[in-house]
């Protein structure tokens, strides 16, 4: 008995392939409650097909065509004839469907959570993780490019970069003794040192035309470089512009003026975070300057930097000349006394 109970027996007659390269061989088919079955006319059977996993290859063609579900390799071809077998094989696999579990709303509530939750993952990751990647595969030269771009908004407001060929060599001198890329020495804009993407360090004009001792110039220089060891400038910019500026930066190369000002007007007017003693002493002890006349330009009692005193890393040390006297006095000249 077959699941469609106006029926006692349903069969058809058609043509059978084993697998693609095999001859079609006429056959008869058989129908029960959730089976179909495929016999030779000595009534032999040559195999069963699951009703619930049997598809269809040419729905609305004919002859109609079936294979199990997954081997389409084995066919079976049923001619438009054979209307009862192809409405009952219909009819049983719709009954079949309604049979099964449909989780429904459940279901689809957890595909929603699912996709909130890497939606959510992807907003707290993904910003980071451009970030950081623009970080490390930006070219120096594109550094370098946004480094200029800074300074030439800042000199905006700060008037231009002092400078003159005469004391170029005496600044360069200056960055090769305290491991940076350049030097540029402003009347304004900064209160002290300040490092910009590229390798490039500014310097406030009272640095080096205030102090007889290039050390404490030499001091903030290094005092910028171990902020910028401990914060890749790019890395601030990115943090303080956001997910857009990186985005643009990795597909363009380029950021918009808008960015630049952006950047350039927090870089001027927020408080610098502090250094970690530790932290400033070593960058002192690998580059082989003292700590103590950086510290006291700080603070002239001494109170407040007591630990750059007591632990500088050149105490007792022979000590190489930071810059030639002659090379440091031209070089308090030069925003013209």
């Amino acid at each position: 008995m077959t699941a469609l109970k106006q029926y006692q027996r349903i069969e058809a007659t058609g043509l059978w392939r084993p697998s693609p390269d095999a001859q079609r061989r006429e056959v008869v088919i058989s129908i029960g409650e959730a089976t179909l079955t495929v016999s030779d006319f000595n009534d032999s059977a040559l195999t069963h097909w699951s009703l619930a996993a049997l598809e269809r290859q040419n729905p609305g063609e004919f002859p109609a065509i079936f294979n199990p579900d997954g081997d389409p390799g084995e066919t079976l071809e049923l001619a438009e004839t054979e209307t009862t077998m192809l409405d009952a094989i219909d009819r049983l696999q719709r009954a079949i469907e309604r049979t099964r579990p449909h989780p429904g709303r459940l279901r689809w509530i957890s595909v929603v959570g699912v996709v909130l939750a890497v939606v959510g993952v992807l907003l707290l990751w993904l910003p980071g993780a451009l970030q950081r990647h623009v970080v490390q595969v930006l070219p120096e030269i594109k550094r370098e490019e946004i480094g200029t771009a800074i300074l030439n908004r800042i000199e905006r407001v700060s008037g231009q970069a002092c400078g003159s060929a005469d004391v170029q060599t005496s600044l360069d001198t200056l960055a090769r003794r305290t491991g940076v890329r350049q030097i540029v020495v402003l009347p304004a804009g900064v209160p002290d040192s300040q490092s910009l993407p590229g390798g490039t360090v500014l310097l406030n004009r009272a640095l080096v035309e205030d102090h007889e001792d290039p050390a404490v110039a030499a001091g903030y220089v290094i005092a910028a470089r171990a902020r910028a060891e401990l914060k890749d400038p790019l890395d601030d910019l990115l943090d303080r512009t956001g997910t857009t500026a990186a985005f643009r930066l990795l597909t363009t190369g380029e950021l918009t003026p808008e960015i630049i000002d952006d950047y350039t007007e927090q870089l001027l007017t927020e408080p610098k975070p502090r250094l970690d003693d530790d932290d400033l002493l070593d960058v002192f002890a690998r580059s082989a300057l003292p700590s103590t006349p950086y510290a006291y330009a700080k603070d002239i009692t001494g109170e407040t930097v007591l630990g750059l005193i007591e632990a500088d890393p050149m105490a007792g040390r022979a000590q190489e000349q930071v810059l030639p006297d002659r090379d440091w006095v031209q070089l308090q000249n030069i925003c013209g006394g």
